[in-house]
């Protein structure tokens, strides 16, 4: 398909271009710098940003779920909403296995909602590399809030964070999640706790240990901790409060300006790495590099110092 007619598909908010153009950025396509320039031209011409907000927790919260009820919330407040939920890769094909969106069919057939599953690929931070530009992609489109379902957070899986305005965490009781909580250093990322499956048995026990940890926490913002029975569609009123009062704190305090920043930061450096790796990639064989790994085994230059000018040679 032509660039031109893929990006004004986009702009017009049709299903088939949109996932055709997250396609091509989740392949690495080679016309990605021209579709990156498209895009920020469009979303420039937006009347307001996207609103981002990350869900995460460990396996078998109801993070789906969760996430399903919360699309159904924002539709009755009459926003346009994205899904960007990513799947574990399939260890056949790459691919996404689709159980998100399986769990969101309510939502197939609502126009003001877009469901993409992107697959993690090995991705150790819970999220898809190609992510950030897909949630360009969901934004050019039109989609007012754009949700993003992680695989499933662990010690280290935690870089929603840095991704999302605000991040939901989820827990259940009975999992032993205040544990992992405290492991992981979630009280940190979580914007908003939410307690879900808040029917079992546990649930204000695990609300109890949430506060207790909380209070052994200095922040600006106290994150609430809501809870909700996620596939019966109760407590989504009250999550979407909560963001809300998460983004009036942002606004007010300049923060929100401040983690946009640094996300387009961290979204320049991880391009600029990905080229300079390129440029590494075609270094096999090429004399320079031989010539400086002969230096250092015969003890006349340090690592750094080859790497210095391996460097200025590229430059």
């Amino acid at each position: 398909m032509d660039l031109d007619v893929l990006v004004e598909g986009v702009r017009q908010g049709r299903p088939r271009a949109v996932a055709r153009l997250i396609t091509l950025v989740e392949n690495g396509s080679p016309v990605l710098r021209e579709i990156s320039a498209e895009l920020v031209r469009l979303c420039a011409a937006r009347p307001e940003r996207a609103r981002i907000i990350g869900l995460t927790g460990s396996p078998g919260v109801g993070k789906s779920t969760s996430t399903a009820m919360l699309v159904r919330t924002f539709r009755e407040r009459g926003r346009k909403v994205g899904v960007l939920a990513v799947d574990p890769s399939s260890p056949f094909t790459g691919g996404a296995l689709l159980g998100d969106r399986v769990r969101m069919q309510d939502h197939a057939t609502d126009s003001g909602v877009f469901i993409r599953s992107m697959a993690s690929r090995g991705h150790l931070g819970g999220l898809s590399w190609a992510a950030p530009q897909a949630l360009r992609v969901l934004e050019a489109a039109g989609c007012e809030v754009i949700l993003v379902e992680t695989v499933g957070v662990g010690q280290a899986e935690v870089d929603i964070a840095s991704l999302a305005d605000s991040t939901i965490v989820l827990l259940a009781p009975g999992m032993g999640d205040g544990v992992q909580a405290a492991k992981a250093g979630i009280l940190e990322i979580a914007d908003v706790f939410v307690v879900n499956k808040a029917d079992r048995d546990g649930t204000q026990a695990t609300i109890r240990e949430l506060r207790n940890m909380l209070a052994l926490v200095e922040r600006a913002w106290r994150p609430p901790i809501v809870p909700t029975v996620a596939y019966r569609g109760e407590g989504g009123e009250d999550v979407a409060d909560a963001l809300d009062a998460h983004l009036a704190h942002l606004e007010e305090s300049g923060e929100l300006e401040r983690r946009r920043r640094a996300r387009a930061r961290d979204e320049i450096e991880a391009v600029a790495l990905a080229a300079l790796r390129s440029r590494f990639a075609h270094l096999h064989g090429d004399r320079r590099l031989d010539a400086l790994a002969a230096r250092v085994l015969a003890a006349e230059l340090d690592p750094y110092a080859a790497a210095d000018e391996l460097l200025a040679s590229l430059g």
